[in-house]
Formats: structure tokens, sequence, C-alpha cells
């Protein structure tokens, strides 16, 4: 009981450090790349948005893989294949999200040709940064789709099993399905203050649930009435 309650901390300030780390470095990044006359900002700021990147690809990647590390051997109990499908889409998601911050680790790179080349061929290298941007952009959408597939399976085996209140399992259930249909949103173009607006209740939850299992921990019953053999 006490390796459970152990767990449960550990989740939910990986959980905290993952959010944290990853929305405070692609801010670092946004603010840079996004910028009017973004190259010559990447250029002038590039320890900012390596630091940005290695929160997004780095510090992010070792505690969002950590999560599903830590959770596979508390849901496999309850449904192997769908612990295993959680699993999956958490390390899918998590470097799909790695490959979105090298693109925009790739404009340093570019912005330093910018520099040597003048004005020559400016609007050649904006249509490059662009790409790298869009390439950025939709890495993450494509990525947090996948994370709310999981996150559906997590939260279904959360009810399942009764580790936290049902209302929870359930908040994270519709939570999920809202935040996936703003990655849509996003990546058909409606607009990114809607795909936002979307991710609120998602987002909400994975604090909540976070804070929760850092105080309350996994309810002790849950264990108490484990099955016996793992279900398919």
């Amino acid at each position: 009981m006490t390796t459970h309650k152990t767990a449960a901390r550990i989740f939910g300030i990986f959980f905290i450090i993952a959010f944290a780390a990853y929305g405070t470095g692609s801010g670092l990044v946004d603010s840079i790349a996004n910028a009017p006359g973004n190259l010559a900002n990447v250029y002038a700021n590039k320890t900012q948005l390596i630091t940005g990147a290695i929160l997004m690809a780095l510090v992010h990647t070792f505690v969002n893989i950590g999560l599903a590390v830590i959770m596979l051997p508390i849901l496999k109990p309850y449904n192997k294949n769908l612990a295993y499908g959680y699993f999956s889409a958490a390390i899918v998601a998590t470097v799909v999200l790695v490959f979105g911050a090298i693109y925009l680790l790739l404009l340093i790179p570019l912005s330093d040709e910018f520099v040597k080349a003048g004005s020559a061929i400016t609007p050649y290298f904006e249509t490059l940064s662009i790409v790298l941007k869009k390439g950025g952009y939709f890495s993450y959408q494509i990525a947090m789709a996948i994370w709310g597939l999981g996150g559906l399976m997590f939260c279904y085996l959360l009810n399942l099993s009764r580790l936290v209140p049902r209302p929870i399992a359930l908040w994270g259930f519709i939570g999920y399905i809202i935040f996936i249909s703003g990655t849509i949103f996003e990546l058909y173009g409606f607009g990114h203050n809607i795909g936002l607006l979307l991710d609120i209740p998602g987002g909400v939850f994975e604090i909540f649930l976070s804070v929760w299992l850092i105080v309350k921990g996994f309810n002790p019953s849950a264990f108490a009435s484990t099955p016996a053999k793992t279900a398919d």
C-alpha cells in the first residue's frame, strides 16, 4: 500500500512537472519564433530558444514517459490491452512532441544562414521559417490528439479500477473527448482560440488529478479488489 501511495504521488508530481515544462518551454520558444522579424530575433535569442526546447524535448519527455511507466503495472490487472494502449499512446505522443521541438530548433541554423546571406534572399528564408514553425505546430496537434486517445483509455481504467472516485474519472473522460475535438478543429484550421477553449476541461482535469493523487493517493480499496487475473 505504501508503494502505491508513493507511485500516486510521483505520478501527480510528474504530471505537474510535464505540464509546467512544456508550457514554459513552448512559451519561451513562441515568444521568439513568432516575434516580428522572427529569424533575426531567433539569432539574437538562441540561448532562450534552446532553453525552451530543452524543457519541451528533454524534461517533458522524461517525466511524460515516466507517467506511463508508473501507471502500466497498476492498470494492467484491470485490462491489459487498454493499459498497454495508454502506455503506447503516451510514448508515441511524446516522441511526436520531440519531433516538433526539433523543427523549432532548426530555426537556429536557419537564422545563422539568414544573417550571413543578408537581405538579398529574405523571402526564401522566411518561407523556410514558416514551414518549420508549421511543422512544430502540426506535430503538437497530432501529438495532443494521440495523447487524448490515450487519456480516454486511462480514464476508462480509472473508472473501472476505482483508483479515484468515479466523478473524477468521468470528468477526465469527457474532458479528453472535448480535448480531442479541439485538436481536430486546429488541424482543420477552424481557429486557434477554439482549440484553446476546448483544451480547458482536459487541462484542468489533469491539474486536479495531479493534486488529488499527491494529497489523497489512490483509493486503497481498489487494490484490495484487484482482479486475480489480468483482463484482456
